[in-house]
């Protein structure tokens, strides 16, 4: 037990040296060089682009993980910078709406004045006539009409004030409510009439999905991770209760909040995070090993559920990114592990092998549905990557070599829906999980690979412009490794393959020219055809025909005679006996 112990610790101390970013460590990308390469060189002649592993930290000097969706910073740095801004957004527009109120007073005062300017003159001019009526009716009729007209008019102008009171309340209500709404956390806003009502939406929304069949196994696999945390939450006792009830509110609350932007969703999933956690902390008393735990079965259960109306959504363009970067990998096909410096020998079986399941994982990060199964995919697929290297290399594997490798892997896999896979990971995942660990600086440097692809030019690559451009549009590929460079001990086979596809590309080069010179042949006949029908077309023109009449055939001797027939008929033979 203890020799197995000393072993994981070991292990362990390894990781953290492997994963521990160093100032000097730094990511070159030499170019392709074609003849003999007996061993894989990989320090020597390294140019172009480099990413200084220090980039993959937050700017901000925090020691945790940045990221480029949050400009460089960790989540941590990034939350509190938003909210900087936030809040001198928020300054600003109170003060707005402060000066706005002024204004608005001030109008309503000036308007008054001028009203009660108005009725002191009409005022006038009504005793006056009042006076003339009363010497000619009763006291009676005086007293009621009197007393009509006063009420009328008092209560016009009780009417008119009323309704500046009520517009200027209701103007200040409207901009407390808009206060509140961005001081409080989303989730404890909504009134059980508005919880209510986002029920009944998110049904109706339910009820017009068009395919029933992912529905339910959408259903299905909801009600397994329901019953899970259920019986997850039943460790904790009390503060399990009162876990399942925050996290119920906090669904019903999303659920009546999807009209809003997707960065504000991710507002409310990461506030509602980071409070469970302190709850989880200082209020229920769980100890921290219990901690992470919890926020990861929380996040499961939440997510699970989240997970069909948050990911790619169809108000952001992660659909468009994911169609741009997938065009872009397969335009980019071309692109060889030399060129890249890829320390993996795909020729050795087991590498091979660490290779295609590395492909895999990274593949089906799509099918995974909470962002820590994704993750999950990530470290899977990074970890092959440090077996492949490590069995090419014969040592453990380093972070120069690790990033080239991912790149290598992303562009041979072309993973379906990247961005929306990246985006989605970012926006809702447990930020502590993306801050620090394995799992935050796999994922930081898929980040990287990303963008790296995204700009990839002639330069990173140290090619020229000319055979850069050439590659991308399919007009050529990189020459293959000439038979006289390959090593004694490679298989026959792998020489055979090489030696038919230089073939081929030959082949296929021949039959592009053939091709180009039978298009050129027949452009060159069809303009010669047209050319002699055009000079046919001037000489009838300018020498045209006179066809004329046919003359009449001289009719035959021995022929019925129609116009003469006073001549006398021809002879007949007669027979006389003998």
């Amino acid at each position: 037990m203890a020799m197995h112990g000393a072993k994981e610790g070991a292990q362990e101390e390894n990781l953290r040296r492997m994963l521990e970013p160093r100032k000097d460590a730094t990511l070159f990308l030499a170019p392709a060089r074609v003849g003999h390469r007996k061993k894989m060189n990989l320090k020597s002649e390294r140019r172009g682009i480099h990413v200084d592993q220090s980039e993959l930290l937050c700017k901000k000097g925090c020691g945790y993980y940045g990221n480029p969706a949050w400009q460089g910073f960790c989540s941590k740095c990034w939350r509190e910078e938003y909210h900087k801004a936030r809040q001198k957004q928020i300054q600003e527009d109170w003060e707005l709406a402060e000066r706005l109120q002024r204004e608005e007073e001030e109008a309503y005062a000036s308007s008054q004045s001028t009203q009660g300017a108005q009725s002191l003159t009409f005022s006038k001019f009504e005793e006056k006539k009042t006076n003339e009526k009363t010497r000619k009716v009763t006291t009676v009729k005086k007293f009621f009409t009197a007393s009509s007209r006063a009420g009328a008019k008092k209560a016009a102008q009780e009417k008119i004030v009323k309704q500046g009171h009520l517009g200027r309340e209701r103007n200040a209500d409207n901009i407390l409510r808009d206060l509140k709404e961005i001081f409080t956390p989303s989730w404890e806003l909504a009134s059980p009439t508005e919880v209510l009502a986002g029920k009944l939406k998110a049904e109706i929304q339910e009820s017009k999905s068009p395919s029933p069949s992912i529905n339910r196994q959408a259903s299905i696999e909801t009600d397994r991770v329901s019953k899970e945390f259920i019986e997850f939450l039943k460790t904790y006792n009390k503060p399990g209760q009162d876990i399942y009830k925050q996290c119920k509110l906090f669904l019903d609350t999303m659920n009546h909040k999807r009209d809003l932007s997707i960065e504000e969703q991710s507002e409310c999933a990461q506030d509602f995070y980071q409070n469970i956690a302190e709850k989880l902390q200082t209020r229920w008393k769980v100890p921290p090993e219990k901690v992470e735990k919890a926020m990861d079965q929380i996040e499961k259960y939440i997510m699970t559920r989240q997970y069909k109306y948050v990911f790619c959504p169809e108000t952001t363009d992660d659909e468009k990114k994911d169609l741009a970067v997938q065009k872009r990998i397969r335009a980019l096909h071309w692109v060889t592990p030399q060129m890249l410096c890829v320390p993996v020998n795909e020729e050795i079986p087991e590498v091979s092998d660490m290779v295609v399941k590395a492909i895999t994982d990274i593949i089906e990060m799509d099918s995974k549905r909470v962002p820590r199964d994704k993750l999950a995919c990530i470290t899977k697929c990074s970890k092959h990557i440090f077996n492949a290297i490590k069995i090419t290399k014969n040592e453990p594997a380093s972070a120069d070599d690790f990033l080239p490798t991912l790149i290598y892997i992303v562009l041979k896999g072309n993973p379906p829906r990247l961005q929306s896979n990246i985006q989605y990971i970012t926006r809702f995942c447990n930020p502590s999980r993306l801050m620090t660990g394995e799992d935050g600086y796999y994922f930081t440097n898929l980040c990287c690979a990303v963008a790296f692809i995204e700009k990839l030019d002639a330069q990173s690559l140290n090619l020229s412009q000319e055979d850069f451009d050439r590659f991308m549009t399919g007009q050529t590929s990189p020459k293959k490794q000439e038979s006289d460079s390959w090593s004694p001990d490679v298989c026959l086979g792998v020489k055979q393959m090489y030696k038919n596809l230089d073939l081929l590309s030959q082949l296929n080069e021949r039959q592009e020219r053939i091709v180009s010179e039978a298009k050129k042949l027949e452009k060159d006949l069809i303009d010669w055809t047209d050319g002699v029908a055009k000079e046919v077309q001037d000489i009838v023109e300018k020498y045209p025909l006179e066809i004329k009449p046919k003359n009449q055939a001289l009719a035959a001797i021995d022929s019925e005679n129609v116009e003469n027939d006073k001549l006398p008929p021809p002879l007949q033979p007669q027979v006389y006996a003998g």
